[in-house]
């Protein structure tokens, strides 16, 4: 189901850029983008459509002819038949990484070296070391470098953190975040299959331990409790699923998290189209259990893609009555700087180019906050006994001692 809600943010974003494109400003910042991945017109080519400080300037690919198409088809000025080359452009500020997730620590490096900006997608790299190194160079050079995790962007996100940690529902007891697709809907060709590209379900979907982190406002956890993989048949070094339970610190509250690229149908044949990736919240109020709700983030739409329709929704435990509310803009965040029509990319976008630009963003990542959620991603590989993943510059280093 998530690769339908992708589809449809195609679309979304489509309409919305062809009625609401808006002409550029002298000082808009000139952006380049490695690689042609199918996710860089909703990511960033669309949304920079309608942001007039944004302007996307270039392309890379490794096959010059490949770039060509992909620019002439989006209306992109310059294309390079590599990333060294793009790179080398120095008209371009920032670029944009959609490239397979073991080759984000190695190009955002290098981009960082040319003194570009970075928007890098998630996961933000194979592991945290490597995430550790491109923040570090990232502070040394004065230069903004971004996680796109998307959704994080958007008021409706805001909206359930805020009701979290407003203490009206006491404290949080337990979270579950799911996110799964249905099987044989990733080809076995595609890259989220290949070992040395870092590919697994937990990379791929590592929005659930994006989202359990921020509603709970936590780093890394205290305790992986349990972490099982079902690993692929064609490459058992691969998981096609992940199951994990994960303990927080003292305040003792658990959270499961579910993953899964191969989500098996219903009674053989029937996938699993309903479902919706979901985060769950369990708040009991410390002085009256009985009387505590239930946060159902976003379920019914999507936590991952709000824009397109989502609800929040509040149970109380006690008396089951239910309340919903839905949020497409304004929020705790955001004001009047918002449009119901911009999507989670477009909020993204808005909040980078602010920082660019030398204003204060309405929301960010932090480095370490974007640290802490990759050595979580590595704590629950190595619980789950298939070990970090390792990035296309660590497997060079590697190879090199053998």
């Amino acid at each position: 189901m998530a690769m339908a809600l992708q589809a449809s943010t195609f679309l979304h974003q489509y309409i919305y850029a062809t009625t609401h494109a808006v002409p550029k400003s002298p000082n808009a910042i000139r952006f380049g983008i490695l690689s042609t991945a199918m996710i860089n017109p909703a990511a960033i080519i669309r949304p920079a459509e309608t942001h007039p400080e944004v302007k996307i300037t270039a392309i890379a690919s490794r096959d010059l002819l490949s770039a060509k198409k992909y620019a002439a088809k989006y209306g992109i000025k310059n294309a390079y038949g590599s990333y060294d080359e793009l790179l080398g452009d120095t008209t371009i500020q920032a670029v944009y990484i959609s490239l397979p997730n073991a080759l984000h620590g190695e190009w955002a490096e290098k981009a960082l070296n040319a003194s570009k900006h970075v928007l890098l997608e998630k996961p933000l790299t194979a592991n945290a070391s490597e995430a550790r190194r491109i923040f570090e160079i990232a502070s040394a050079k004065n230069l903004v470098l971004l996680e796109a995790f998307h959704w994080q962007f958007h008021p409706a996100a805001h909206v359930v953190h805020s009701l979290v940690h407003s203490g009206r529902y006491g404290q949080v007891k337990r979270t579950y975040a799911r996110m799964t697709t249905p099987a044989k809907s990733i080809p076995k060709s595609d890259i989220r299959w290949k070992y040395d590209l870092a590919g697994g379900s937990l990379m791929d979907m590592t929005y659930v331990v994006s989202a359990t982190r921020y509603f709970l406002d936590k780093g890394v956890p205290e305790q992986i409790i349990s972490a099982k993989a079902r690993r692929s048949p064609e490459d058992r070094r691969i998981d096609e699923a992940m199951e994990a339970e994960l303990r927080w610190d003292k305040d003792g509250v658990k959270s499961k998290i579910y993953a899964d690229m191969e989500r098996r149908n219903v009674a053989v044949i029937v996938p699993r189209v309903w479902e919706l990736p979901a985060v769950e919240i369990e708040c009991e109020d410390a002085a009256q259990p009985q009387a505590g709700v239930k946060l159902n983030a976003d379920r019914g739409g999507s936590f991952m893609m709000p824009h397109l329709y989502h609800y929040i929704q509040v149970t109380d435990k006690k008396t089951g009555h239910r309340t919903t509310q839905k949020h497409y803009n304004w929020g705790p965040k955001w004001g009047a700087n918002s449009e119901p029509w911009w999507s989670t990319y477009r909020y993204q976008l808005e909040a980078f180019a602010d920082r660019i630009q030398g204003r204060q963003p309405a929301h960010w990542i932090d480095p370490q906050d974007s640290i802490d959620g990759m050595q979580t991603i590595d704590m629950i590989y190595e619980k789950s006994g298939l070990g970090i993943r390792h990035g296309s510059s660590e497997k060079t280093i590697i190879a090199g001692k053998q």
